[in-house]
């Protein structure tokens, strides 16, 4: 046989395997990739890494000057960035271990996790046991640490309500061993942490409960029901508290004289940085609100701070990070659920409740689009407990979706 054909024939061959490699692969279903599928998300990873490094820097930049104030005449100036990291480092640790523990241990212990919550809930307003600040008593000294059960609580109601609705599946539609055993659970947990007072974690763990109820499957006219109770709820409380109506009329009319020194003093000032900031901001550590004119600068209003010092951009960008988390969670969720993995999809979709529905009360109170609420900026905020609950509940997240890897690639869980 000639050179010629042999490479002739040697190209037929080649043609003819190609076709039958590709012919194969569409009988089968399977599409060849030259990329392998990674073991965990590492896009997701990053954008958290990204979150929790900004708020170590603006954490810093909105504390600094604090220490000039007769309340804060003791401490040095990078008080709140030392216990803020130690904070994250411990968040971090926290994290890493959680993300270890299978999905089917956390769905195992989600009972006992809410009770041990509750018991902490009640502990706390033991006199001499909680610690008070600003007249409420959220905190129970650990020494190295304040914590605040109501952000366990938050994790808690994540694991508890998709267990539940795991568990009463068959009576979903009814009301009687549907959802009232759900119902009283949260009222239950609703009941202590008004008596803190803390509305706005009661907020963030009503939305998240009623969010994964109406995930799981319940009944379309008993969730309307149950959405019209709680807002009729919030009205009474709203009512029956002269402080908390006050507040609500300052927030409508923040710039009148009584007000912007009164009761919507913090929203004001968080406006006015917010216009200082323009486009691009004044640079960071620039901001002149965080001078003792912004009260909680560091918490609840930091966003105010990001948007003065770094703009209408700085802003966006966080709002872009955040709803390229909640909007991964839910697809983390979706894919779980895809894989018949009940638990695991509605525990993704309600972090993303979580996270996202506390952000946007958040940017909302700093943005005056909502009345004035003590609630942190997942991640960003100055708060041990939060960035200690932050972290295990991304850890959970990301443990779900590299077992949803797991199962993608034909493992076992």
């Amino acid at each position: 046989m000639s050179e010629a054909q042999v490479k002739r024939s040697g190209f037929i061959g080649a043609t003819i395997g190609n076709a039958w490699g590709g012919l194969r692969d569409a009988v089968s279903g399977v599409k060849p990739t030259r990329s392998r599928m990674m073991e965990y998300d590492q896009p997701m990873l990053w954008v958290s890494i990204v979150l929790l490094a900004l708020g170590l820097v603006m954490v810093y930049s909105a504390s600094i000057a604090l220490p000039d104030s007769p309340r804060y005449a003791n401490y040095r100036e990078s008080h709140f960035l030392m216990r803020h990291a130690f904070a994250l480092g411990i968040g971090l640790s926290v994290g890493l271990a959680s993300f270890q523990v299978p999905v089917k241990v956390w769905d195992r212990y989600a009972p006992k996790l809410f009770i041990f919550a509750l018991i902490l809930l009640v502990i706390v307003l033991v006199p001499f046991v909680g610690k008070g600040v600003n007249g409420a008593r959220r905190w129970i000294p650990l020494g190295v640490m304040n914590f605040q059960p109501s952000e366990l609580m938050k994790l808690a109601v994540v694991l508890y309500a998709a267990n539940y609705t795991v568990r009463k599946q068959e009576w979903m539609q009814t009301v009687s061993k549907g959802f009232l055993p759900m119902g009283v659970a949260v009222v239950v947990v609703g009941m202590l942490l008004l008596l803190e007072p803390d509305m706005g974690a009661f907020l963030v763990i009503a939305a998240v409960a009623m969010g994964i109820l109406f995930l799981g499957g319940i009944n379309g006219k008993l969730f309307a029901g149950l959405v019209g109770v709680a807002i009729g709820a919030f009205a009474l409380l709203i009512t029956a508290s002269p402080w908390r109506r006050e507040r609500i009329f300052a927030y409508l009319n923040p710039w009148e004289e009584s007000n912007a020194l009164g009761k919507a003093y913090q929203l004001t000032h968080s406006l006015i940085a917010f216009g200082r900031g323009e486009w691009t901001g004044v640079g960071l550590g620039g901001s002149i609100e965080k001078l003792h004119y912004l009260p909680e600068a560091h918490t609840d209003f930091i966003l105010a701070v990001i948007g003065e010092e770094f703009g209408f951009v700085g802003v966006l960008v966080v709002i872009v990070l955040f709803y390229w988390l909640v909007r991964r969670a839910f697809n983390i969720g979706r894919t779980a659920l895809q894989l018949d993995r009940t638990f695991a999809g509605l525990v993704a979709k309600g972090i993303g409740v979580w996270i996202g529905w506390q952000t946007f009360i958040n940017m909302g109170v700093n943005l005056g689009l909502l009345p004035t609420k003590g609630l942190t900026l997942p991640l960003v905020s100055y708060g041990g407990s939060g960035i200690l609950m932050n972290c295990v509940a991304l850890a959970i997240l990301l443990r779900i979706d590299y077992e949803n890897r797991v199962l993608m690639r034909g493992g076992k869980v």
